[in-house]
């Protein structure tokens, strides 16, 4: 224990990093050693990177481990940290210390998700007790503490399990919290300000946060009973603090972060908007958001607070006006013409211009202005936006709200009024007066949109703009303009008109513009360049129905060109940081090679031998987890559509990938190990026959614990190792490698609550593949290994893992195996273990399988009750009619049984076109587990053998004896399915 220290410090140089995290990984489990790291972290003797480093460490412990299965975490150990975090938060209360206490703060926010309150049922009343009268630099530890776990409510779903946890918080927290926020706000309003008053601000700032997550669900009595309190127009709290701006905190005008008192305001409108979306009711009982609309024409009406360090509040207000207008309630304050003409004069116009501070991030900062300028407003269904919305957005969102909410016709015409001006005074002088064009555009994209999504555009639009003739008359002209014969930003702002009505235009509508934006793709514009590149991978998604509607036919005569271009740009970025920071690029590519399929066959290589360049580039590197989610899924695409038209192109992959997927293992470069063997297993799968040399030489390395201690390894192992066993296990028996795929079975992944779904899909592998007569030795034990998984620590995951296991082991047409290879199997560890085990997992299980696993369920339950002795003898008779009514019961949606070879075929087609998007779109990068939805097959039907399965039944059925059991079967239910079965001919005995 006492190199901690030195390996914390080793862990910091990137030399020894990769040693030193190891070594941090074994010294884990030890007893012992998460007190050890506390005192580290603590001891302010220590250099003061080493405990930053320790309360890092200590984070992704209760991040990653806290709940590992395979070397656990000491339960004891457990408890000691549990019982330490609070008063550790205490010791570290100094200024100084606030980086290291925010780790400390949010290893508790990360243990409480897990273990409170069932096993830290003291942590709130610790929490109290910790508060202090007068100490503020105690309080803001205890409090961020508090909102830390608090936080969590803020987007959960309503359930018994959620309200019961708050209102075991609010029982104990509520009377200290309450005196506490007015014993701060009296402090904060008193005269002469105290000395302390920053500290003070802080404690009221997430105090007013904590105000929040206790009403984010339901409004506490306490809090409903204090309504008047904070709320009351002109005495309340929360109106006083809009009003409150003590000049001691107003901080300097060219600071970019927002002062303390522009922070609580921001908390205020937040909880403002809350209450208007949850408690109407509530503000009903006086004038308060009349007030807190006062309030915000006060505060930011006329461009009364132009700096960047007050964009959050303005734009928290603007949301607040929005969520006013669309809640229907307040309609007598917005639905004059001439209320509407004052909001867009003095809030909506003075915060859509482009500030001075975007035009040089424009300039210097361009991914920053991405990613600020296609962040979407809250109002148009973007989740979470809320942290990135800049003042453009939220005032375009207040237009929006106006448009949604009845107030089209005098939103529009007050608004046209003012685009007209701006396309005046530009063409006037179209040099000088840029930006009024850009705010114009701005304009009008926003009072054409009724609604949107991020990643299918605007959905629909206000019927009172013509937005293709806009686009005709006045955008079409910039996104036609050759480089440096207009402004660079009203360029962007025309590809930035495409991206954003898309779904507005015709396809061959946009088939004729993009040419165009080939064209900004070799722009020197940073920004003109990624926009177009952006615009170009949204367009090629657009989807029609299920159907994408652009095919490889659309793209075949500039597909290769595009492609180039894009790569081209990537390649000229120079260091490997900014290779890899632009994954908008990548993204296109990725995009590029899905849609032109086969169109890329004639320069496959050139296009494969850049992307591995790139690849090498990077790797020296990693830094952009999104960019190497890109590049590999296109390695993984490319490979998929050029081999599957063109056989013979297989080695040429493999050859050229071989080389850097080795230096990337022998490196260790974790980020890439991952898609490695995913896209290894991928090139694996398409030998159709036998393995090649280079692959053998690779399984013994698969076989050791290394690759296996990564989590994010597992699922690229397990598909490589089944691949392995589809083509070569005749030879893994012959080396005794079946014995080391059983041991990672059973060590390594079914004891896991994370992996024991990849330990089945391998062992599912095993039973496929390994001849049942050479199982059979390990069989038993292997079965013991899963009924002690399911007597310790079972899950319901885990049961129908469990359950569909039996059912596909005995459902495959392996011979050798069937259900008496299980059951006997079963009933040799203990007799008459089989009837508890169907009884008590395998039956309740059948009506909850997923469609795609009922054929197999039906299979392996037929072959159960028509092949087994056991199952025709007590006491599992006595079971036989209630599985076979489970299984009439599969037979009442026949659709999920059966599917048609032409229908499987075009399923495989689908695959990687509706997942690829999908994963890009919602997932991404996972640092868990990042899955190439490219490298995925089509699913195979393990039981393809089976075209009929009603035919199946029938004649194993009419084959056995059964008629007695039949007939002890629930008649309503099993009756008339016996009566189709007869009238096919199958007759029961």
């Amino acid at each position: 224990m006492a190199d901690i220290a030195s390996l914390l410090h080793a862990s910091l140089q990137p030399a020894t990093r990769k040693q030193a995290e190891q070594q941090l990984q074994q010294l884990t489990p030890q007893q012992g050693f998460l007190f050890h790291l506390l005192r580290l972290i603590l001891d302010k003797t220590q250099d003061r990177s080493i405990r930053l480093a320790g309360g890092i460490y200590l984070k992704n412990i209760a991040k990653l481990r806290w709940e590992e299965d395979v070397a656990p975490l000491s339960e004891q150990d457990k408890a000691a940290i549990r019982s330490e975090l609070v008063p550790a938060m205490i010791a570290l209360s100094d200024p100084t210390d606030k980086t290291i206490r925010a780790q400390i703060a949010e290893s508790v926010s990360l243990i409480a998700e897990l273990d409170f309150p069932a096993k830290w049922s003291n942590l709130i009343d610790q929490l109290v007790t910790s508060l202090s009268p007068t100490d503020y630099n105690v309080n803001i530890g205890v409090l961020e503490t508090a909102h830390s776990i608090f936080r969590q409510w803020r987007p959960q779903v309503r359930s018994d399990a959620l309200f019961t946890e708050i209102n075991f918080v609010i029982s104990r927290f509520m009377d200290s919290f309450l005196h506490l926020f007015r014993q701060t706000a009296t402090i904060i309003f008193s005269s002469p300000s105290p000395s302390n008053l920053d500290l003070v601000t802080q404690a009221q700032i997430l105090l007013a946060e904590i105000f929040y997550d206790f009403t984010c669900q339901d409004l506490p009595p306490a809090i409903e009973d204090s309504h008047d309190e904070f709320f009351s127009p002109n005495a309340g709290l929360f109106h006083r603090f809009l009003a409150w701006d003590p000049p001691e905190l107003r901080g300097d005008p060219d600071d970019v972060n927002p002062s303390l008192p522009a922070q609580l305001k921001t908390v205020i409108f937040e909880i403002a908007e809350l209450y208007i979306k949850l408690y109407s009711d509530q503000l009903a009982r006086s004038p308060a958001i009349e007030s807190f609309v006062q309030g915000v024409w006060g505060l930011v009406g006329s461009n009364k607070l132009p700096n960047v360090a007050n964009d959050q509040l303005v734009s928290q207000a603007l949301r607040f006006v929005s969520s006013a207008i669309r809640s229907g309630f307040y309609k007598s304050l917005f639905s004059s013409k001439e209320i509407i003409n004052s909001l867009v004069q003095g809030v909506v116009v003075p915060n859509v211009g482009l500030r001075d501070h975007e035009m040089e991030q424009f300039e210097d900062d361009p991914l920053e202005f991405i990613r600020l300028d296609l962040a979407l407003p809250s109002g148009s269904g973007g989740a979470g936006s809320a942290e990135v919305s800049t003042r453009r957005q939220a005032a375009a969102d207040v237009l929006q709200a106006l448009v949604g909410s009845g107030y089209q016709t005098e939103a529009t015409e007050i608004v046209g009024s003012w685009i007209s001006t701006g396309l005046q005074q530009y063409n006037a002088n179209p040099v000088q007066n840029w930006q009024s064009k850009d705010s114009a555009v701005y304009l009008l994209t926003a009072i054409a949109t009724e609604t949107s999504t991020a990643k299918l555009g605007v959905t629909s639009i206000n019927a009172q703009v013509d937005v293709v003739k806009f686009f005709s008359d006045h955008v079409f002209q910039d996104l036609q303009a050759g480089q440096g014969t207009v402004h660079p930003i009203l360029q962007v702002d025309a590809i930035r008109f495409l991206l954003t009505f898309r779904n507005q235009l015709t396809k061959e509508q946009l088939l004729s513009v993009l040419p165009l934006l080939i064209n900004h793709l070799k722009s020197d514009n940073y920004v003109a360049y990624t926009y177009a590149a952006i615009t170009i991978d949204r367009i090629l998604s657009i989807k029609k129905g299920s159907q994408l509607m652009f095919s490889q036919t659309d793209v075949h005569d500039f597909a290769a060109d595009l492609l180039g271009a894009i790569l081209a740009k990537i390649e000229g970025a120079g260091t490997p940081e900014k290779v890899a920071e632009n994954d908008h690029l990548m993204k296109c590519a990725m995009r590029i090679v899905i849609t032109a399929r086969q169109t890329l066959t004639p320069v496959y290589q050139q296009v494969l031998q850049r992307l591995v360049a790139i690849l090498g580039v990077i790797s020296k590197n990693p830094s952009n987890p999104n960019f190497d989610q890109y590049i590999f899924e296109s390695i993984s695409a490319l490979m998929r559509f050029v081999v599957h038209g063109t056989s013979s192109t297989l080695p040429t992959f493999e050859q050229t990938l071989f080389g850097p997927f080795t230096f990337i293992l022998q490196q260790d470069i974790d980020q890439y190990i991952p898609y490695v063997f995913q896209i290894l297993a991928q090139m694996l799968d398409l030998h159709t026959t036998g393995v090649p040399t280079e692959y053998r030489t690779l399984l013994p390395f698969l076989l050791m614990p290394a690759p296996w201690q990564q989590k994010g390894n597992i699922p690229g192992l397990v598909k490589l190792l089944t691949a392995f066993l589809a083509r070569d296990a005749g030879e893994m028996v012959a080396n005794n490698q079946i014995v080391s795929v059983l041991a990672i079975i059973q060590q390594r992944l079914i004891p896991s609550k994370i992996n024991d779904a990849w330990g089945f899909e391998l062992l599912q592998g095993v039973m496929l593949h390994v001849p049942p007569t050479f199982l059979q030795q390990y069989f038993k034990v292997l079965l013991m290994t899963l009924l002690t998984r399911l007597q310790t620590s079972k899950t319901d995951k885990f049961v129908y893992h469990f359950s569909h296991f039996l059912l596909f082991t005995a459902a495959i047409n392996v011979e050798g195996l069937g259900p008496n290879y299980v059951i006997s199997t079963v009933e040799e560890i203990q007799p008459q273990l089989w009837s508890q085990i169907l009884t008590s997992f395998v039956i309740p299980q059948i009506p909850k399988m997923p469609h795609k696993d009922r054929k197999v369920a039906a299979i392996g339950l037929t072959r159960m009750l028509t092949e087994s002795q056991v199952m025709v003898t007590e006491p599992a008779a006595r079971n036989w009619p209630s599985a076979f009514t489970a299984l009439v019961k599969l037979f009442n949606e026949p659709q999920y049984l059966t599917k048609t070879s032409t229908e499987d075929a075009a399923a495989a087609a689908a695959t990687g076109l509706t997942e690829i998007d999908y994963e890009e779109q919602t997932a991404g990068y996972q640092a868990a587990y990042s899955r190439l939805a490219a490298a995925e097959g089509a699913t195979v039907d393990p039981v393809a053998y089976v075209k009929d399965p009603k035919e199946f039944l029938g004649r194993a059925l009419s084959k056995t004896r059964v008629g007695a059991l039949v007939a002890a079967c629930d008649p309503g239910i099993v009756q008339p399915f016996v009566q189709s079965l007869a009238a096919e001919g199958f007759v029961i005995q």
